[in-house]
């Protein structure tokens, strides 16, 4: 890897499904970090991704890992080679950063957790929402006091499932997928960044349809075996005293619940959607007698996938700790492992793992 003083750091991106378009059109407005090669598994894909966006060369994914020009290895691959794909960026000698989830088990993400430590490289990993301007605001509000303590918080994902619109839905219902492990990481995220790391938690999980059928097209009609819990309530105790509560689930034709609240000793701060980077932000306190809602205080509340790399390659440049980190990811990672051996287990499931909150961005940062 070449020095990386003054410039923008040199990504690579493996994996040009889905959610790529996102990172590839965000990526623009970064001046931080450049996406200037692309693979995927097949081929073609790589090569319409970078004729459509201007990705400078598409290459196999050995040539991207091979390459000494590039500093960092953006993995948008598929759940269960997230953690294969980072090893395989750190012994390469690049910093990674990831989708979510960071890892399918706590000894895969331990593993790239420790490779990067002793290769002195950093790993990062979304969901990034969090550093949006939504979710900023209520971290603003928090911190100075808006709502007293934090004493409780809700968090609720409520939906069907994803074979009625995603083009192949299958992986959502296998190891990997499933309603925590697909969009736990924005709720958990979310929570740990306001209210910082878990130290037990408790949970009930099910399957209801043990067989889905897809409604969407190309594969109309085909049938998918369930194979994970696709109905998870948990219960968490943060190091802080809080208690937290959260549902993520498959299994629902409609639900009118929020989607994050938290409780303070003195008001209750309602907080936006943490799929998305704006708002809008509500606070209620004990004096109001009605909800109010609160101007947002900071900037990337559209689309901004790729804020949290963005953070990462600044911090690189200066030598701070990044936000959107490996060590926050892993702690999101064992919570959800966590909620899923809590209900098999039967027990309250003690959290070894821990985080630093992440730092509060100051407005107009990235």
């Amino acid at each position: 890897m070449s020095s990386t003083s003054g410039r923008p750091l040199r990504v690579g991106m493996i994996g040009c499904g889905n959610i790529s378009p996102a990172y590839l059109t965000a990526a623009r407005k970064f001046p931080s970090f450049r996406i200037t090669a692309c693979a995927d598994v097949l081929p073609e894909r790589a090569r319409e991704r970078a004729e459509e966006y201007g990705v400078p060369r598409a290459c196999s994914v050995e040539e991207l890992l091979d390459d000494p020009e590039l500093d960092v290895v953006l993995n948008l691959t598929i759940p269960a080679a997230h953690a294969e794909i980072a090893l395989r960026a750190l012994r390469a000698g690049k910093h990674e950063y990831s989708e979510k989830p960071f890892a399918l088990d706590r000894r895969d993400g331990r593993e790239v957790l420790e490779l990067a430590r002793e290769r002195g490289l950093r790993v990062g990993c979304a969901p990034d929402t969090f550093l949006g301007g939504g979710i900023q605001t209520c971290l603003e509000l928090i911190n100075e006091g808006a709502i007293g303590e934090p004493v409780a918080a809700t968090a609720f994902m409520m939906s069907h499932g994803h074979e009625s619109w995603h083009p192949s839905p299958e992986f959502y219902y296998q190891p990997g997928g499933g309603p925590m492990f697909d969009m736990g990481p924005y709720y958990l995220t979310a929570l740990v960044s306001l209210i910082g790391p878990v130290r037990r938690v408790a949970g009930m999980t099910r399957i209801t349809f043990p067989e889905r059928t897809i409604t969407s097209q190309p594969k109309l009609g085909q049938t998918i075996r369930v194979e994970v819990p696709t109905h998870v309530a948990g219960l968490l105790e943060f190091r802080s005293g809080a208690i937290g509560t959260i549902i993520t689930t498959f299994d629902v034709w409609a639900a009118q619940l929020p989607r994050i609240e938290v409780y303070g000793s003195e008001g209750t701060l309602s907080v936006p959607d943490p799929n998305t980077f704006g708002g809008p932000v509500h606070i209620r306190t004990g004096t109001d007698r009605e909800w109010r809602e609160v101007p947002l205080t900071h900037g990337h509340t559209e689309q901004s996938r790729g804020i949290g790399l963005a953070d990462m390659a600044l911090a690189i440049q200066t030598g701070r700790p990044h936000r959107a980190s490996g060590e926050l990811a892993y702690h999101v990672l064992d919570l959800m492992q966590a909620f899923h051996e809590s209900s098999e287990e039967g027990r309250f499931v003690e959290i070894e793992s821990t985080c630093e909150r992440p730092a509060p961005l100051e407005p107009g940062e990235i």
